[in-house]
C-alpha cells in the first residue's frame, strides 16, 4: 500500500488550476479576435482631403507658406474687425494679449513679451493665425487674409512698412528682433536639427543687454 503525500496532491492542484486558467485566457483571446473582424458601422476611412486640412504647419524657415499675398492696410481693415476687440485697436492688449510693443524690455524685471519684441520666426506667427484666430472661429480667415492681419501686426511694430506686401517669400526674409534671444532646448527626447545652421529654440530667452 502506498503512502499518501500531500504535497503531490496540492502540487496537482496547482497544475490543474494553470491548466484551466491557460485555457481561459485561450479562448479569451480567440473571442477577441473574432470581435476585431467584426464591422460596427461607425467611422470612415481618411482620405487625402481630410489630411490636408490639418496638415498646415508652417515653419520657421517659412517651409509650408501657402501662396497669396495681404498688404498692412488690408490687414488693418480686418484686424479691426476681428481682433481689436480682443487685443486693442493698435495692439495694447484687452481681454486679449499685448502684441505691440514691449522691446528691450525681457531682462528687465516687468518683461513685456509681445509679437515685436519676442516673437522669435515670422513665418509661424502665420501659421498661429491662421490655426487659432480668431478665437471665436479658428480657421475661417482665407491665406490672403492672414498674410493681411500678419502684415498689420508686424507693421504695429515697426518691422515692416506701411506699404508693405506680404508673400511667402518676404515674410519668410523679415528676420525678427528677437530670433537669437532663445537657447537650444536640452531635452534629450527633443531631436536636433541635422545639418542646419539653426538649432532649436525652446522659450527661454537669453538675457538681453540693458
Amino acid at each position: 500500500m502506498r503512502a499518501h503525500n500531500p504535497s503531490l496532491t496540492g502540487t496537482c492542484s496547482i497544475n490543474r488550476k494553470a491548466a484551466l486558467l491557460a485555457c481561459a485566457m485561450l479562448i479569451s483571446a480567440a473571442t477577441g479576435a473574432v470581435h476585431a473582424e467584426q464591422k460596427f458601422g461607425f467611422g470612415q476611412p481618411v482620405t487625402q482631403e481630410d489630411i490636408a486640412a490639418w496638415d498646415i504647419n508652417v515653419f520657421s524657415d517659412g517651409r509650408n507658406l501657402p501662396d497669396g499675398s495681404g498688404t498692412v492696410a488690408q490687414g488693418a481693415s480686418l484686424y479691426a474687425q476681428q481682433c481689436a476687440s480682443c487685443h486693442g485697436a493698435k495692439g495694447e492688449g484687452a481681454s486679449g494679449d499685448k502684441l505691440a510693443g514691449g522691446a528691450g524690455t525681457l531682462a528687465s524685471s516687468k518683461p513685456v513679451k509681445t509679437i515685436g519684441s519676442y516673437w522669435p520666426y515670422a513665418p509661424t506667427l502665420f501659421d498661429y493665425i491662421r490655426r487659432a484666430m480668431p478665437l471665436t472661429a479658428p480657421q475661417s480667415l482665407s491665406n490672403e487674409q492672414v498674410y493681411a492681419v500678419t502684415a498689420y501686426l508686424l507693421h504695429l511694430n515697426g518691422l515692416v512698412a506701411q506699404d508693405a506686401h506680404l508673400d511667402a517669400k518676404s515674410l519668410a526674409a523679415i528676420r525678427m528682433p528677437n530670433r537669437d534671444g532663445f537657447v537650444p532646448d536640452p531635452r534629450p527626447d527633443v531631436q536636433q536639427q541635422s545639418g542646419s545652421s539653426e538649432k532649436q529654440a525652446n522659450d527661454k530667452p537669453l538675457a538681453q543687454p540693458q
